[in-house]
């Protein structure tokens, strides 16, 4: 299976603007799945409700959502991208996963970072996993969720072989925190991070970039600049993250003893 990740930088409030860049940028690349940055519809750093209210879009009737639908299906292919979602007068930040059928499916952060506690509501759903049609298990969790281990346990307790991403990181933890959420949870992790600078009256953000695909192993098998837009994939073999045996006698699973933890 070739997956991999699209790290480029989202213009704030500029949906139709963005979901063409991405267009353009995947048009000719070849690839199964495919991992965006966090909020690749919209940008991050919001000044205002009304700036949130003109570029929130519902799911999957938005033009953002619309657009990676189109772009998943004339490519048979599946696509997860952060997306700022509108729901019953309610704000989210979220991710979508596209199937090249059409299907959309939403996970709405939880643990949400800093003034996204300003714009946001936290996430309502759980974390779920999903099945692709070659019977692959898919989860996805968003930037600051990487900082709970609960978050990825729970997507490799029902099942996930990969864990999709979505980032705007900008603390200089995380990309090598994956490491852990992989070989804890002996899954991939693809963490699709975004690039660039934005600011506004009272703020400033430079995002990290370092976009990062690791094994069940812990090896590193992708890692893009701090500053560029790149387009990165590898092919992967993701029943490796059906074994969850250390050693001959160690089940990461099996070996967990829950009546002692919180």
């Amino acid at each position: 299976m070739k997956v991999g990740f699209l790290q480029f930088a989202p213009v704030l409030l500029n949906p139709e603007g963005n979901i063409e860049k991405i267009k353009q940028l995947l048009s000719d690349k070849e690839f199964d799945l495919i991992v965006l940055p966090e909020l690749s519809n919209s940008g991050y750093l919001f000044s205002s409700v009304t700036e949130l209210e003109s570029v929130a879009e519902e799911i999957p009737a938005g033009k953002f959502c619309r657009g990676l639908c189109e772009l998943a299906s004339e490519k048979n292919v599946y696509i997860v991208s952060g997306i700022c979602e509108r729901s019953d007068n309610k704000f989210y930040n979220s991710s979508v996963l596209i199937y090249p059928s059409g299907e959309v499916y939403t996970y709405r952060k939880i643990h949400l970072f800093m003034e996204e506690k300003k714009w946001f509501e936290p996430g309502d759903r759980g974390f779920e996993v999903y099945t692709l049609n070659n019977g692959i298990k898919i989860g996805m969790m968003i930037c600051f969720d990487w900082l709970f281990p609960e978050a990825s346990r729970t997507l490799a307790l029902k099942g996930a072989q990969i864990i999709c991403h979505p980032s705007n990181l900008v603390l200089k933890y995380c990309q090598r925190a994956m490491f852990s959420r992989a070989v804890e949870n002996r899954v991939f992790t693809i963490t699709a991070n975004r690039t660039g600078t934005e600011k506004n009256a009272n703020n400033e953000l430079k995002f990290t970039g370092n976009s990062v695909i690791v094994s069940p192993a812990g090896d590193y098998l992708a890692s893009a600049s701090e500053e560029n837009e790149e387009f990165i994939t590898v092919d992967i073999d993701p029943s490796i993250a059906l074994d969850k045996n250390i050693t001959s006698m160690n089940n990461i699973f099996e070996d967990r003893r829950t009546e002692f933890y919180f």
